[in-house]
């Protein structure tokens, strides 16, 4: 079992800030507090938060699915539309397939204002089923 907490992940992905609240092979659900620390020059989130938080939980749902055959899923495509602009608060991510084939996977991630309940982000990443190292 692949460790999911905060303690276990990169540097990169702790400091994009995604929390993981629930995780499963068909949902995943999510938030990151968004502050200063994930600005642009011009002081709104940058978008790469968004991408990073989308591309991290399918690639989480996603590989969750399919650990039971030893595999893990890796992201092949990532495209993710900015909506609107924020500067800080709470945003909830929730991640849930569109497809999950044999081979690929096609994910669907919604990030919302969650003071708002307004869309920030969307995106969809497809993903490709693979062997987990050392399986094959």
């Amino acid at each position: 079992m692949t460790d999911l907490t905060r303690e276990a992940a990169s540097a990169f992905v702790v400091a994009a800030g995604l929390e993981l609240d629930e995780v499963s092979g068909t949902k995943v659900v999510g938030h990151i507090d968004l502050s200063a620390d994930h600005h642009t020059p011009w002081g709104v989130v940058h978008g790469g938060v968004y991408t990073t938080a989308i591309e991290s939980a399918a690639s989480i749902g996603a590989s969750t699915a399919v650990a039971d055959r030893g595999q893990f899923a890796v992201g092949v495509h990532n495209g993710t539309d900015f909506l609107r602009a924020r500067t800080d608060g709470r945003v909830d991510v929730v991640a849930v397939p569109i497809q999950q084939g044999r081979v690929q996977q096609l994910w669907s991630v919604v990030i919302t204002a969650a003071d708002t309940g307004k869309e920030v982000a969307r995106g969809q990443v497809r993903l490709q089923n693979v062997p987990m190292p050392g399986s094959e």
